[in-house]
């Protein structure tokens, strides 16, 4: 496994009230969140990002304002008629 490095400032623990084992968690989500959002990793890829359980992970997609649900309205017509 890869560790990564950052240097975060100390006024953005203050400003989100958190310890750094828990800012570390908060990047990692946010950064599992965004690459899931853009198509670059699937749910569970960026859940095992994120270090939690899938269903979790999903459920964290709406605090950000993702969709977990990612059909185009075409594709969703397209799934409906081989049903």
């Amino acid at each position: 496994m890869l560790d990564v490095k950052l240097t975060i400032p100390d006024k953005t623990l203050v400003a989100l009230k958190l310890d750094a084992e828990g800012l570390a968690d908060e990047i990692r989500l946010a950064a599992a969140v965004k690459l899931y959002e853009i198509g670059r990793l699937s749910a569970g890829a960026a859940a095992e990002l994120a270090g939690v359980p899938l269903p979790v992970f999903l459920a964290k997609l709406a605090e950000y304002g993702v969709a977990s649900f990612r059909m185009t309205p075409d594709e969703l017509e397209a799934d409906a008629s081989r049903a």
